[in-house]
C-alpha cells in the first residue's frame, strides 16, 4: 500500500477500547445515523461510562449537548466509512457552507500544508454576495523559502487537488498566524479578519 493511502487510513478513528461505549455520526436535527459511505457528513456523538455527565453549573449547555438517551453531541463533524471507522472532518463552527455545499476547512488546510513553501495554514469562511460563504486561506511561509508563491499560484496548486468549490477564493499572507499560548491557531480571530475584508462580489 502506498504511503499516502496508509496515512489516510491511519487518520481515521474508531477502535473500541474497554472504557469506551458507543459512537456514531448523525444528522444534527433528527439524530438519525448518516450513510456509511465515507462522504455524508454529520455530527459526531458519543455514549458510554467514560463520557461526562454534563457541564459544571451549566444546565443550558448540558441540555444542548447531552440528549437523545445519553448521547453527547460533540460539535465535531465527521463521516462514517463502510468498514465502521469514523473520520473527523472539522468542528461544526468551522464548516464552510459554499453555495449549499458543506466543505471541511481541515481538508483544504491539508492541501495547503502540502505546498513546499507554506509553513502554517488556516481556512475560515469569508462572506460572499453570491455563494453565501467562500473559503479564505491565511498562510505563512517557511523561513528561508526559496520562492514565495503568489495568491494565484496557491489557488492553482489547490485547483489541481480539490473540487473547485473548495478552492480558497481569497489567500491572505501573514508573517505568523495568531495562536494561543499552547500553539493552537485562533480561528475566531481569523474569522473576524475575514469579515473585515468585506463580502466577495466577483
Amino acid at each position: 500500500m502506498a504511503g499516502t493511502e496508509r496515512a489516510k487510513l491511519k487518520a481515521r478513528q474508531g477502535v473500541r477500547t474497554v472504557a469506551f461505549g458507543e459512537m456514531d455520526v448523525v444528522e444534527a436535527d433528527t439524530g438519525k445515523s448518516v450513510a456509511r459511505d465515507g462522504v455524508t457528513m454529520g455530527e459526531i456523538v458519543l455514549r458510554g461510562g467514560s463520557v461526562m455527565l454534563g457541564y459544571l453549573k451549566d444546565q443550558e449547555g448540558t441540555k444542548k449537548s447531552m440528549r437523545d438517551n445519553g448521547w453527547f453531541y460533540t460539535g465535531d463533524v465527521g463521516v462514517m466509512h463502510p468498514d465502521g471507522y469514523l473520520e473527523v472532518k472539522d468542528r461544526s463552527k468551522d464548516v464552510i457552507i459554499c453555495g449549499g455545499e458543506n466543505l471541511s476547512s481541515v481538508e483544504v488546510e491539508a492541501v495547503l500544508y502540502a505546498h513546499p513553501a507554506i509553513n502554517e495554514a488556516a481556512v475560515v469562511a469569508r462572506p460572499d454576495a453570491f455563494w453565501g460563504e467562500t473559503p479564505c486561506a491565511f498562510v505563512s511561509f517557511k523561513e528561508g523559502a526559496a520562492e514565495k508563491p503568489t495568491e494565484k499560484e496557491i489557488r492553482e496548486f489547490c485547483k489541481a487537488r480539490l473540487p473547485l468549490y473548495m478552492v480558497p477564493r481569497t489567500v491572505v499572507f501573514q508573517p505568523e498566524l495568531p495562536k494561543t499560548s499552547t500553539g493552537k491557531v485562533q480561528k475566531f480571530q481569523l474569522r473576524n479578519m475575514a469579515k473585515d475584508l468585506g463580502k466577495v462580489y466577483v
